[in-house]
């Protein structure tokens, strides 16, 4: 049987409800991507942007030039023990301990930092060496052989010369083969400033990136050494984990204390809104926020008299942590948050409690002392929402009493009470990375279990016949003890009628697309590399040259252009009342949202494009292979895409050489 897309499905539907509908009325769009023009009484082409785009009208006519303007990011040293224990075993380093490290620290710098070569065309030539440690090698950038498409059957894989550049495309529309940027490292950035290098080379293979192995591998460094798959079986949400590194470089470059002052003398820092100031002191915990602008030397004055600072949204000012969460993200699927806490020597800034989240602390600087805590109950195991604060005798003995030093990692799941104080000798310096709050069975279900009755009374006769006539006289607190037939068969039905709209009603992919929805919301923007950059809308196309004091650079997608989505986590496709909708969290700020959800609302008809690609990352495609009618259809969404910054590239356009350029450049000279 041939597979179909979804949409297809929804765009017959849809179809069909059309036809049995004499004047069907357009439905309300509220539309909070950018504005796109109204839409119009078609002619011979049908939009693919819902709503039509001034852009996409004019998009394969002639272009005017020259165009002048005016002026104008082995195993555990500790292990959760059984049930109830904690064990604390000590790790002897190996002699390579400081090498291996090293070795790992840089490969993470190298992945957060910035994109690394594809260097699998050297694979063969490759020594002994050099394979010993593949977990330390960056990803091969070769196209995957194993993708699963359910629904799509993707097309073979054309076979690509390295040094391609075909002699039967016309001149004006050949592109270069660009290399991979090089990779800069962490240690030696400048946090005011960051270049990399994007040159290229027709003997270089065409770079393959995939995010969310990017994403797996930054998080295989921030746990190192215990293994992934031990840490979610044995340790996530269920036990603490720390990691004594010895290396106190290891998590250095995240952020530092310099930073802090560079952001406080030049970014309008809020006191209570962007940061607070702390004290825990006689078991009485304190916030010192006055109001209006965190001014450094105020800053510096609270913590000279003992108080704690805590910078709540980081990734707002540190480029360096942007990156790391945003890489997490797409990892977890889920929110990530920082704090960063700077906590002067001799001092607490927090009372015990317990938090909503999964938290990684990461030790930056200096050393701090921590006593983590069991959940008292099962009610707190796993919470929803945090706690407030504890006295100390109500939280018991600690399951794990230790000083963390720089380069160290300790990692505990929500619902975990804990309190940390730094040495008499000592500052301490630390990032808190949160994730999964909110993230749960339960959540999901909030979202699932009311479509899923809507939908069940809107179609099943069973759920809209009455209610017993006398349910009242032996049903609810009163009657709860009592022996009663009609209580059996009431339950029963209950039971019956909640089973029937689970399994046949429950809208569970739309459930799921509601929660991805959310996440785009929530997430970052992706910290994009000048690799995807130079192969996007958001690093070539249309540009004001000043020398020429026109617009050049005008560069068009083309059939055999190769495309991918930029990052895998950016975009959700999602149906909505009647419509098709592509969130995606590309114009996020860096503030949790301080922006609405973003999307573009497409027709059904292209959907089954945007679903083809989403099945084909990471690898490229042509546009002639999108699964559309017609070559015009297919060119229109990826135009679509690619000018709302969602797609890249497998090769940097070439700006179209236009007859009018010369004519006109001679026409110039002339005069």
């Amino acid at each position: 049987m041939k597979k179909v897309s979804a949409f297809s499905v929804f765009k017959m539907k849809k179809e069909k409800e059309d036809s049995t509908s004499t004047e069907a009325p357009e439905p309300l769009r509220k539309v909070t991507s950018t504005p796109v023009i109204p839409k119009e009484e078609k002619k011979n082409k049908k939009n693919i942007l819902k709503g039509g785009s001034f852009r996409g009208s004019l998009r394969g006519t002639k272009k005017i030039r020259p165009t002048i303007l005016t002026d104008g990011f082995g195993n555990s040293p500790y292990v959760a023990g059984d049930a109830g224990t904690v064990k604390l075993t000590a790790v002897k380093p190996s002699p390579d301990h400081h090498k291996e490290m090293q070795s790992l620290k840089t490969s993470m710098e190298k992945m957060v930092n910035g994109t690394e070569k594809n260097n699998s065309v050297h694979e063969k030539g490759k020594s002994a060496k050099e394979k010993k440690n593949p977990k330390l090698i960056s990803p091969k950038s070769k196209k995957s052989s194993d993708s699963s498409v359910s629904s799509i059957n993707l097309p073979p894989k054309p076979v690509r010369a390295v040094d391609e550049e075909s002699s039967t495309a016309p001149a004006k529309k050949r592109r270069k083969i660009e290399k991979s940027p090089s990779v800069q490292s962490l240690s030696n950035r400048s946090l005011t400033s960051e270049r990399e290098t994007s040159k290229t080379s027709k003997n270089s293979t065409l770079y393959m990136y995939d995010s969310s192995k990017e994403a797996e591998k930054v998080f295989e460094c921030l746990i190192h050494p215990v293994k992934m798959e031990k840490f979610f079986k044995e340790l996530w949400e269920k036990k603490p984990l720390l990691v004594k590194r010895h290396m106190s470089q290891y998590n250095s470059g995240w952020f530092s204390t310099a930073e802090l002052q560079k952001i406080l003398q030049e970014e309008n820092v809020k006191f209570g809104i962007n940061l607070d100031i702390t004290s825990y002191v006689n078991g009485k915990r304190e916030t010192h926020n006055p109001p209006g602008r965190a001014y450094a030397p105020v800053v510096w004055d609270f913590y000279q008299n003992g108080c704690s600072v805590r910078l709540l949204n980081p990734q707002t000012y540190s480029k360096n942590v942007w990156k790391l969460l945003s890489r997490l993200q797409e990892f977890f699927g889920c929110c990530i948050g920082a704090n960063v806490y700077l906590t002067p020597a001799g001092s607490q800034g927090f009372a015990p409690h317990y938090d909503d989240i999964e938290a990684f602390i990461l030790q930056l600087e200096g050393k701090k002392h921590w006593k983590l805590y069991g959940p008292r109950n099962v009610q707190e195991t796993l919470p929803r929402f945090s706690s407030g604060n504890f006295d100390q005798g109500e939280i018991g003995e600690p399951i794990l009493d230790v000083v963390l030093e720089a380069g160290d990692l300790l990692y505990f799941p929500r619902g975990t009470i804990h309190q940390a104080k730094t040495m008499e000798d000592a500052h301490s310096l630390h990032i808190t990375v949160s994730c999964y709050q909110k993230n749960t069975w339960g959540d999901f279900l909030q979202q699932l279990v009311p479509k899923a009755l809507h939908i069940a009374v809107e179609e099943d006769i069973e759920f809209r016949e009455g209610m017993p006539l006398d349910y009242l006289n032996y049903m609810g607190l009163a009657f709860m003890d009592i022996e009663n037939p009609r209580r059996k068969d009431f339950l029963q039905k209950v039971t019956s009628l909640v089973e029937k709209m689970m399994t046949k009603y429950a809208p569970v992919d739309a459930a799921c697309d509601q929660m991805g929805k959310q996440f785009v919301h929530d997430s970052l923007p992706p910290v994009l590399s000048d690799f995807e950059k130079a192969n996007s809308i958001h690093g070539t196309g249309e540009h004001w040259e000043d020398s020429k004091k026109q617009v050049v650079g005008t560069v068009e997608i083309e059939p055999d252009t190769h495309i991918k989505i930029i990052r895998k986590g950016i975009l959700r496709l999602v149906t909505e009342d009647e419509n098709v909708r592509i969130y995606h969290s590309l114009d996020n700020t860096r503030i949790y949202h301080g922006i609405d959800p973003q999307f573009i609302e497409i027709t059904a008809e292209a959907a089954p494009a945007v679903e083809y690609l989403i099945l084909a990352y990471p690898d490229y495609v042509p546009v002639d292979s999108l699964p559309l009618a017609t070559i015009e259809d297919r060119i229109e969404i990826a135009s679509t895409l690619y000018d709302y910054g969602l797609i890249v590239t497998e090769e940097p356009l070439e700006p179209i050489a236009d007859d009018d350029d010369a004519s006109n450049n001679k026409g110039k000279d002339n005069s």
